[in-house]
């Protein structure tokens, strides 16, 4: 079979990935062909690889009755654990997720089914707008309150804890090792730590408990399928936190794109299938509190990188988020 391959590797041309070792690509790609023809599928020989630091995909075209593809992941060590949340959430909250083909959990490989439309290129046609954004974070409320029981769980999987009473914990260690803060950031988020605690104790009191927080929740993580219809992917900076976090970056997306008259509509669909929780007022608080405090998870994210490989942020990104939280929480 003749292989046709294409590789992007984006703005990171001088990162070092396990695909530059052939003993390895042939491992893997020989370990997704396996899979493949154990659901009676075989590649036709066209893929295109996708390399960055912190994920090795690879799109495998399929000979099948749609003549679609499928798609291999490799994680690096720091969020390995995606590839066994993945297979568990699809028996959670299934059909909210992709449902892997296979999972190989030890060496953090994923074999994806084709999730269909993604929802970012469906805004872009105008097939979309604020009110599916708005449909979506309600489903993706849904599925949080569902993995409430399942969080204990969840870090036996491997899936960091960045759970509501660490958050100050966190703060100190971000701070201390960012290499892109200056003095005079350091200063001013050091003299903000008493706020940040009482933000942190006033959350925890609010009583809403911890579940999965995807940490990196934007239009181009989840797909829609069909109308009404949305499918979340792309756990690796997943961590098992306060779940309000996740509104962080939604909310900063939807901004970006709809301006902020379309926050608060999306803010009260998000909330909806917590109603039964806590109250109204409550609940709304906890989210103002958590969407502020939620630039811990990304500012820490980009430590999940392949070894070896230099951070290509370098702190940048993150010391960004972390002097957001010299602000005030915006209700």
């Amino acid at each position: 079979m003749t292989v046709v391959e294409v590789v992007d590797r984006g703005r990171y041309a001088d990162t070092v990935t396990p695909w530059e070792s052939r003993e390895w690509r042939a491992d893997a790609l020989g370990w997704a062909e396996a899979a493949l023809s154990a659901r009676g599928l075989r590649p036709t020989g066209h893929r295109a690889v996708r390399l960055r630091p912190w994920s090795v995909l690879v799109r495998i075209g399929v000979a099948d009755a749609t003549g679609g593809a499928v798609w291999f992941k490799a994680n690096p060590p720091g969020s390995r654990f995606e590839a066994a949340l993945t297979g568990a959430l699809a028996g959670w909250v299934p059909g909210r997720v992709l449902e892997p083909l296979a999972v190989d959990a030890g060496r953090g490989w994923s074999l994806l089914p084709d999730g269909g439309a993604l929802f970012r290129d469906v805004l872009d046609r105008g097939d979309a707008g604020p009110g599916d954004w708005e449909e979506a974070l309600r489903q993706y409320g849904a599925v949080q309150r569902a993995l409430i029981p399942h969080t204990a769980a969840l870090e036996r999987l491997g899936v960091p804890a960045l759970r509501t009473a660490a958050f100050p914990a966190a703060y100190d260690r971000l701070l201390a090792s960012n290499p892109a803060l200056t003095p005079d950031d350091r200063a001013r988020l050091h003299a903000l730590r008493p706020r940040l605690l009482d933000r942190c104790a006033e959350l925890s009191s609010l009583g809403v408990p911890d579940s999965l927080d995807h940490a990196d929740l934007h239009d181009g993580q989840l797909f829609r399928p069909a109308p009404g219809r949305f499918t979340f992917f792309d756990w690796g900076d997943a961590n098992v936190s306060h779940p309000f976090c996740s509104f962080t970056v939604a909310a900063r997306r939807v901004r970006e794109r709809h301006g902020e008259r379309a926050v608060p509509r999306l803010r009260d669909a998000y909330l909806e299938p917590w109603t039964d929780l806590r109250p109204r007022a409550d609940l709304r608080r906890a989210l103002t509190l958590a969407t502020h405090l939620g630039a811990l998870a990304p500012a820490g994210a980009w430590d999940r990188l392949f070894p070896g490989v230099p951070n290509p942020d370098d702190g940048t990104a993150a010391a960004e988020w972390l002097r957001g939280l010299a602000g005030e929480p915006q209700e």
